[in-house]
């Protein structure tokens, strides 16, 4: 499929300059400039503009219209639930009998053992086995049959995350299917805020790993919770205890020795750690976006199946139309069928992705967010280590003591957190009886 950017380019530099070495030149310059990620980033946000320019035209001409009062015809609900939604943010959920948690099982102390080393063994087992393939997929040629050959490196991390967003949109599209849901009062259009700002970081998170090393990109995940705390100031108004700046402060000490400490054999050049280093920013502003405007979604009271399932769906829109506008989307099936290795890696990532996603739900639902962290935490530190072992990264001394710093902070603020809230509960029934 032909590309719509600079693909194209070749062909009219051969049409002003009908010379085979004005065409090979042009050629080689635009090939080049597609390695930076840089190009490719505007490259795909050009992609996903002609996807959003359109869809906020046509939300503006409907909303200007009033269509919800004057519209009729069979693409009236349509365009209610895309456009408008229910505009209701109260009551929601009372349709749907949701369990107390863990009541029906306060007398089983080992069913509820055995469901915690179901929960943590699921999270550990996807998600560690995710961090493993993605360092693979992204780090590792395919196609070499011996050690003097180079083989041939996947590039585009934008069809890594189509692959993952299909799959988990099936996944939450059957679960929504199968179990009863809320009645759904968001319009539709406002997963995509959610969606564009998830895709990005996800390519950022893929991206990163040309240039920086997996424990980098690990520890700088673990200290999202700065920006995350300044997003939600920004975005939704929050205000913070002293322990959470606190333990802020110490994530951030922790990271900044790590980094300062990191021997630089697997990347020598300034330019490309800096890289790195600009990419992994995007990430993080990008995910705690992310998150705190899925908070603002929250309001709708629907559940988190259902936030999967419309975050994802305009993911899908997004990726596929970029994908086919600029023709890679037909490069990575045709690198896929060279490659079987890689498609095995490609699903696999997907299906870790998607299953990982379900047992967050599932722990949360069971054991709540404290567990559902420590067990996170854990899984990082794992990851840590475990792509040490197989990838050969050297952590220095002073890098392992900014690690334990973190990963310290990190059990800190459960900690706190969990106390905060047994305070309150305790708490409550005095409140009642005055």
């Amino acid at each position: 499929m032909p590309s719509f950017s600079w693909r194209v380019c070749p062909a009219l530099v051969l049409l002003l300059f009908p010379s085979p070495v004005a065409a090979d030149e042009a050629s080689s310059f635009l090939e080049g400039w597609h390695d930076v990620w840089l190009f490719r980033f505007f490259i795909n946000i050009l992609g996903y503009s002609t996807i959003i320019i359109p869809g906020y035209l046509l939300i503006s001409y409907f909303k200007r219209i009033n269509y919800l009062e004057t519209g009729q015809g069979i693409c009236y609900p349509i365009i209610k639930t895309c456009v408008f939604g229910s505009e209701a943010k109260t009551g929601l959920l009372d349709d749907v009998p949701v369990a107390p948690r863990n009541e029906g099982d306060a007398g089983s102390p080992v069913r509820q053992a055995i469901k915690l080393v179901f929960c943590a063994a699921g999270l550990q087992a996807s998600y560690l086995t995710w961090g493993v393939l993605q360092e693979r997929v992204m780090t590792r040629s395919y196609g070499a049959t011996s050690a003097e050959q180079e083989g041939e490196k996947f590039k585009d991390s934008q069809f890594l995350v189509f692959m993952n967003r299909i799959l988990a949109l099936t996944v939450s599209g059957l679960w929504c299917v199968l179990f009863k849901q809320p009645r759904h009062g968001a319009p539709m259009y406002k997963y995509s805020f959610a969606s564009l700002s998830n895709i990005m970081s996800s390519w950022c998170q893929y991206e990163a790993l040309k240039y920086i090393s997996f424990p980098t990109q690990v520890l700088a995940k673990a200290s999202k919770v700065i920006p995350v705390m300044l997003m939600g100031k920004i975005v939704s108004r929050k205000s913070y205890e002293y322990w959470e700046y606190f333990t802020a402060v110490l994530i951030s000490v922790g990271v900044s020795m790590f980094l300062l400490s990191s021997t630089t054999n697997k990347h020598p050049s300034t330019v490309t750690t800096f890289s790195g280093v600009i990419i992994l920013v995007g990430y993080i502003v990008f995910d705690s976006f992310t998150s705190n405007w899925q908070d603002n979604l929250f309001k709708y009271k629907m559940s988190s199946v259902q936030m999967m399932f419309g975050v994802n769906l305009f993911s899908c829109l997004f990726t596929v139309g970029s994908l086919l506008e600029q023709g890679a989307f037909f490069d990575s099936l045709a690198f896929m069928t060279r490659h079987s290795e890689f498609a095995f890696h490609a699903v696999l990532l997907s299906v870790c992705s998607a299953c990982g996603q379900l047992f967050i739900f599932y722990t949360i639902n069971q054991f709540g967010a404290a567990v559902f962290t420590i067990i996170m935490t854990l899984r990082q530190a794992i990851a840590i280590l475990l792509s040490c072992f197989l990838y050969g990264h050297a952590i220095t001394l002073v890098g392992g003591f900014g690690i334990a710093v973190v990963f310290l902070a990190l059990f800190l603020r459960v900690y706190a957190r969990s106390r905060m809230k047994a305070g309150r509960r305790s708490a409550l029934p005095l409140a009642q009886k005055v």
